[in-house]
């Protein structure tokens, strides 16, 4: 993966400006905070949920045979932004305990509602493994 910086732009907060990569595509379905394990929603939060959407991205790229250094592409769909920047210090934690400190290109938008009406964020992916 090669990842882009325009000279005369100040460095990107988490993310990358731009990434270009080639081999194999994975494409993750939105993910939820949801416990697969027990089917609910985890409790604690906006943060509580990115961190266990963060999670479930990571065990659906291991059964594709990725994992996180892959995704070149995150969309971030949350229903609150003042929550997730109310949740920075503990998504941050999230992040690098699930994805490491690896920085796709990503996009954020606040919407009206997710599919399940107790969901505060959804995050989908794009993998690229090298061939």
């Amino acid at each position: 993966m090669d990842f882009f910086q325009p000279e005369d732009w100040p460095r990107a907060p988490g993310f990358s400006w731009a990434v270009a990569a080639s081999g194999r595509q994975v494409f993750v379905a939105g993910q939820i905070g949801r416990d697969h394990a027990s089917g609910a929603l985890v409790t604690g939060g906006f943060g509580a949920q990115a961190t266990q959407a963060l999670a479930n991205i990571a065990r659906v790229l291991d059964a594709a045979g990725a994992g996180p250094e892959h995704i070149a592409h995150m969309n971030w769909y949350v229903t609150d932004i003042a929550a997730y920047k109310a949740a920075g210090r503990e998504i941050g934690a999230g992040y690098k305990a699930h994805i490491g400190r690896h920085f796709p290109s990503m996009t954020m938008l606040q919407v009206g509602a997710l599919l399940d009406p107790d969901a505060m964020v959804e995050i989908d992916c794009i993998a690229v493994v090298p061939e």
